[in-house]
């Protein structure tokens, strides 16, 4: 089973291509959901996290609010790296965790874990590939003030992962999201026929360590 990341800038396109390979039958992993369900109450990285940034980031639920928390490390690019040490281990930990359950079953040609930041991380290094969505930058600041965001955090936000054009000389496969949803669902089409073609040559050197 080959094991890709799927990343991009915020508001690139990348969720829309998750989808897409979801309906094409190959499994994704969101590893951002995953972070946010790894400081869930009663978890490790809970605990961790509520030391680290103090009592005010939880609600009246006793968890985390999240846009507090993003407001103030997207504030603070020291914070938003102590938040990435503290969250992108254990996430590392049940991405490959769940790469290997995938591939014990024997279901997927390829699995994908989709993540903002995958090469930031370094979870690239244990992956067979990489494939990155792009969109130009004056599209994602558009999506994100659709989302509600004011210019000054859409801005911050972005600056806050690497520039697209370093994330697509990491890229083993390009999807350009800056069309229209019909143009970027061609392109899907043509990444899952490769990786169906390709899968069973790659997988049988046996899996990545």
């Amino acid at each position: 089973m080959l094991r890709l990341g799927l990343t991009g800038g915020i508001a690139s396109g990348k969720s829309a291509v998750a989808a897409m390979l979801r309906e094409m039958g190959f499994a994704v992993l969101d590893a951002d959901s995953l972070a946010h369900q790894l400081i869930e109450p009663g978890l490790p990285g809970y605990d961790e996290v509520v030391r680290e940034f103090g009592p005010a980031i939880v609600n009246s639920s006793k968890h985390i609010d999240r846009a507090k928390l993003a407001a103030l490390v997207f504030a603070d690019r020291a914070k938003l790296e102590r938040l990435n040490a503290i969250v992108h281990p254990r996430v590392k930990e049940a991405m490959l965790h769940q790469f290997e359950e995938w591939a014990r079953h024997g279901t997927h040609e390829a699995a994908f874990v989709e993540a903002a930041l995958l090469v930031e991380a370094g979870y690239q290094k244990n992956l067979d590939g990489l494939v990155v969505a792009w969109s130009m930058p004056e599209q994602q600041l558009e999506r994100l003030r659709a989302r509600g965001l004011s210019d000054e955090e859409a801005r911050r936000r972005i600056a806050a992962q690497l520039p697209v054009a370093e994330k697509l000389r990491h890229a083993t496969e390009k999807i350009d999201c800056s069309g229209s949803l019909e143009n970027t669902h061609r392109q899907v089409e043509a990444l899952a026929a490769k990786l169906r073609r390709s899968a069973p040559r790659e997988s049988s050197s046996g899996p990545r360590k």
